[in-house]
């Protein structure tokens, strides 16, 4: 009987200490591997928005191709740029947060995301004076099986697509998944997202069927996903939410008086030195008359 108990208890020595290796083993490398896979989510992330811009160059890598983007934290109420909030950039987890987010009402909460995030990030590729030339936007909204992820890409004047793709959903294979077909997200560059000046209630949405083009609004209109309604609604309510006045509507508002606050300026500083041409001009022409007449 002794026996027995001994090797009962030697068996479940060998184990306890067996389940303890392991343990340690488990937990080292996820310590060890997080450091990599930190890494490799953000070179994801860098190459989804470097895609959603349309950049690319086999000869690069993405972190130089990524050195052209700047990167800036918007609060989602004013639609006013802020600093020191390094949140905002893990936007998922912030919105799981109720210190970090705001819950939505059914009214609002059209792309079915029941919370959004106060700050979010935006990205953009500016030229050597400092304007727009794409702003990068994140957007996330419920299909019909998931919640689709993805970057949404606006030219300067802030209201024609860029460019639109997505890194993340479970929608149904050739069905919903189509979301990620070049062809169909080629078929956004170009389209437009505000009818007018308003930039509360952008007028893009995926039709059924394909989009006739000889018609009066065919600018604002997306050609649908053959047997995939649903997924095509939930893309139509997350570009109008994320597009409006609960989203970066404020946002674009702001750039665009931005905008046109430096091109009145631009056109102002002209007139300026075309009238301080015309007095030299005038000037030089007196000291010639002068002259002649002496």
């Amino acid at each position: 009987m002794s026996s027995n108990n001994d090797s009962i208890g030697k068996t479940v020595t060998v184990a306890l200490l067996l389940c303890v290796i392991c343990s340690v083993v488990v937990s080292a490398a996820a310590v060890l591997l997080k450091p990599m896979q930190q890494y490799n989510q953000d070179q994801d992330r860098k190459s989804n928005i470097l895609r959603a811009a349309g950049i690319t160059d086999p000869s690069k890598s993405v972190d130089e191709l990524f050195s052209q983007i700047t990167t800036r934290i918007v609060d989602m109420e004013t639609g006013e740029f802020v600093d020191g909030r390094p949140e905002a950039e893990d936007f998922r987890r912030a919105a799981g947060d109720p210190a970090l987010s705001s819950a939505l009402d059914r009214r609002t909460d059209i792309a079915s995301i029941k919370r959004q995030p106060r700050y979010m990030p935006v990205y953009m590729v500016e030229d050597a004076s400092g304007a727009i030339e794409t702003l990068i936007l994140p957007v996330y909204g419920y299909g019909l099986w998931s919640t689709m992820y993805g970057f949404l890409a606006l030219e300067g004047d802030l209201n024609t697509v860029a460019g639109l793709g997505f890194y993340e959903h479970a929608e149904t294979p050739g069905l919903g998944g189509e979301i990620d077909n070049p062809s169909w997200k080629a078929s956004w560059q170009g389209k437009r997202i505000y009818a007018g000046e308003d930039t509360s209630r952008p007028s893009l949405q995926v039709v059924k069927g394909v989009v006739d083009t000889s018609l009066a609004g065919a600018e604002y209109r997306i050609d649908g996903l053959a047997g995939a309604t649903l997924t095509a609604n939930g893309v139509t309510n997350m570009i109008r939410f994320w597009l409006g006045e609960s989203g970066f509507g404020p946002l674009v508002a702001n750039l665009r008086a931005a905008q046109g606050a430096a091109a009145e300026a631009e056109v102002e500083l002209e007139s300026d030195e075309d009238l301080d041409a015309a007095d030299d001009s005038e000037a030089l022409s007196a000291d010639v008359d002068a002259t002649e007449e002496v």
